[in-house]
């Protein structure tokens, strides 16, 4: 009878080897457009704003690098309400934004069916319009003499907002609520679209282990889906914040001199006033403020799995 044998051992196997030649050099020779287009269009722009907020001089005579630190601290000095209030703006559109979008996201995600294609469509839908065409409307919809603020008066919701400081007595146009209400209809896809990505992501069958243990909906929603959605929550608070608190158009529109943010300021500075040591100041400590503020939102968050 023959005897069975061990089969030999599988030799292990070689490591790839990097390509030789020019081929090793493809990445880079595939990154180099995009290299280029980030120092043509974003580095030297920015070296080119660094340089004229420590100029001095005027439009008439030229001006001249005098290393002129003492901008910043004018600009800050003048303009500190209309930063504080951008990242107050901001920071409740982003609110707004998240909690309007989350439940749709989850009813995208979880509940949406054959009718997912079409409310993903609609909610993008308004990005077939014109930033402009978009904020326009809503001085239509928050017309004094319009059903919504019929109905906001109706409910005396406008008495809580104004005791708030938000609406001046019976109007929503040209006050804070209405700056706030333009920034969350036009930033909220950026919140939704980067929160469905995240759920989707979700095992159904982590809900299904969930309540085999007995867990609740809302003690399930709390341990289960919403700490393995915060990537999407962190990418969408800040794709929603950080343009936020740039924006012009909607308090140029919507609002009125005492709702003006900081986007006001520096275009006014730029495109009027001329001054544009200023301006430029003023856009450097705006991107510091806002890269101060997201480097510790994304260290509190504990996630660096962004979507």
């Amino acid at each position: 009878m023959p005897t069975l044998t061990e089969a030999p051992p599988l030799a292990p196997a070689e490591p790839a080897k990097p390509p030789r030649g020019r081929g090793r050099f493809t990445p880079y020779w595939l990154l180099l457009p995009g290299i280029l287009w980030l120092i043509v269009f974003f580095a030297l722009p920015m070296v080119y704003q660094a340089s004229t907020s420590v100029q001095t001089g005027s439009l008439e005579q030229g001006y001249k690098v005098t290393w002129h630190f003492a901008t910043y601290w004018h600009a800050l000095a003048e303009y500190w309400p209309q930063f504080v209030r951008s990242v107050l703006y901001a920071a409740a559109a982003t609110a707004l934004c998240l909690l309007l979008g989350y439940p749709l996201a989850y009813l995208i995600a979880f509940r949406a069916g054959r009718w997912r294609n079409l409310i993903m469509i609609l909610v993008i839908a308004p990005f077939f319009t014109s930033f402009l065409i978009r904020t326009l409307a809503w001085k239509t919809i928050l017309a004094d003499n319009g059903p919504v603020v019929h109905a906001l008066n109706s409910l005396h919701v406008l008495d809580v907002t104004g005791w708030l400081g938000w609406t001046a007595g019976d109007r929503v146009l040209a006050t804070p609520l209405a700056v706030v209400c333009g920034l969350t209809y036009n930033f909220l896809p950026f919140m939704i679209l980067p929160l469905y990505t995240s759920l989707e992501r979700i095992d159904v069958r982590l809900h299904e282990a969930a309540g085999d243990l007995y867990a609740r909906p809302w003690t399930t929603f709390r341990k289960v889906t919403f700490p393995l959605s915060m990537p999407g929550v962190v990418s969408g608070t800040l794709l929603t914040f950080i343009p936020a608190a740039g924006d012009y158009v909607n308090a140029e529109l919507l609002g009125s001199t005492d709702t003006r943010m900081i986007g006001n300021v520096i275009q006014t500075q730029f495109l009027r006033v001329l001054d544009y040591p200023t301006a430029a100041a003023l856009s450097f400590i705006l991107m510091a403020a806002i890269l101060a503020m997201v480097t510790f939102y994304i260290r509190r968050a504990g996630t660096e799995d962004l979507v």
